[in-house]
């Protein structure tokens, strides 16, 4: 299976490359921001599947670059999508939490209604529709707090401020399931094989297990480390940003397993693998 991979440098697309051989495009290769471009990629590789791994995703920025957002988001896979839909490929596409509004505390199921609350998840949306619209076999997969030892992620981030803080304040009424980018990455080649041996695809959730708050996630990965910080729990209104997040991120996996096989990973196994390769 010849694999095409937009998006190099990001956790997702640099998992798939350590995983399996692919073809992954940078920005020199593919540039997001041009649509035709993308379209014109997947027409020169011709490969077996495309997994569109690549997003705008500075959440607080895109409030004040939702055009660049758009054109990134969603322009741009469904230019993916229709060059996939023209060759006959399956189109995988990588979506986020986001585009619900997070209210409540039920596990969103896969036909939830999506109601984003930011640019970034209404652009997000956005492409989830494109691709849809472009009439080819595809899998759209929504996930969510990814994070690995590789790129910028909160894990990273916090171990960065544990080396000159012993006190951090954390929001912790915003509940998600964090996720790695590994078992993602992993996910999709399930996914992308056996759509190629005619799995139909759809919109599927993969999110780790169990569902926690920032603060509790923070707390676990300092455990890990065996750093001494005191983390304490402040409510998301005291921790303002440009964008507003969802309380709720909780996703319902339970489509994937029975599709694909595929189960929610344990967030606190892959944490303790990735924790070591960074303080080390």
């Amino acid at each position: 299976m010849t694999t095409l991979v937009f998006g190099k440098t990001g956790q997702v697309a640099h998992a798939l490359q350590q995983q399996v051989q692919v073809t992954a495009l940078d920005r020199a290769a593919a540039d997001l921001s041009d649509p035709a471009a993308c379209f014109a990629a997947v027409m020169a590789h011709k490969p077996d599947v495309v997994i569109n791994a690549a997003a705008y995703t500075a959440v607080d920025r895109a409030e004040e670059e939702p055009a660049l957002a758009h054109l990134i988001n969603a322009d741009a896979p469904a230019a993916m999508a229709q060059a996939c839909a023209d060759l006959g490929i399956p189109f995988l596409h990588v979506s986020t939490d986001y585009v619900f509004d997070g209210t409540g505390i039920t596990p969103w199921a896969v036909d939830a209604p999506i109601a984003p609350v930011s640019v970034y998840g209404r652009t997000k949306a956005a492409g989830e529709d494109a691709v849809w619209a472009a009439g080819g076999q595809h899998a759209i997969l929504r996930t969510s707090w990814v994070f690995s030892d590789h790129g910028a992620n909160f894990v990273k981030t916090m171990l960065r401020l544990s080396e000159t803080r012993d006190a951090l304040s954390v929001v912790d009424d915003q509940i998600g399931g964090p996720t790695p980018a590994s078992g993602i990455a992993a996910a999709l080649l399930t996914m992308a094989q056996a759509m190629q041996d005619g799995q139909k695809g759809g919109i599927y959730h993969y999110a780790g297990t169990p569902a926690v708050s920032w603060k509790c996630f923070a707390r676990e990965t300092f455990k890990a480390a065996e750093r001494d910080v005191l983390v304490t729990g402040i409510p998301t209104v005291d921790y303002p940003t440009p964008a507003i997040r969802p309380l709720n991120s909780r996703l319902d996996c339970s489509t994937l397993e029975t599709d694909f096989r595929i189960k929610p990973p344990n967030w606190k196994a892959d944490l303790a693998k990735i924790v070591s390769n960074l303080v080390q």
